[in-house]
């Protein structure tokens, strides 16, 4: 379970500095050259201006894909060691603990899915 929760502050730890470090690379534009000209046909072209709310929807959509999929591996791993427990009363308990925590933060996930989407949409 602490390999688990390593990895997972390690994930952590690099979207965090990956974002972070997202001003500097935003000062590097490689289509600058590309697409200085006004009549550009090129769709990356017509893409580069995207709006802000686009970039953070996708961003964060990502994110709460990717959170889905942990809660969803955290549930099949409270269930293998429910089904494993042996009657314990405590890894019972350890287990049945990790698929409420594992769901909360599945229904968690999708109601910031639901809030980003509503606040995308009023900006837009």
């Amino acid at each position: 379970m602490n390999y688990i929760k390593t990895i997972i502050v390690a994930f952590i730890i690099a979207i965090t500095g990956s974002l972070a470090l997202a001003p500097a690379a935003g000062a590097l534009d490689p289509l600058e050259e590309q697409c200085s000209d006004p009549n550009s046909t090129s769709t990356i072209c017509k893409n580069k201006d995207e709006n802000i709310n686009d970039v953070i929807k996708t961003v964060v959509n990502v994110l709460l894909f990717i959170v889905g999929i942990i809660s969803v591996l955290m549930i099949i791993i409270g269930g293998i060691m429910y089904a494993t427990s042996a009657g314990d009363s405590g890894a019972v308990g350890k287990a049945k603990n990790t698929i409420m925590y594992a769901v909360v933060g599945l229904i968690v996930a999708f109601v910031a899915f639901a809030v980003v989407n509503w606040v995308s949409t009023i900006f837009n």
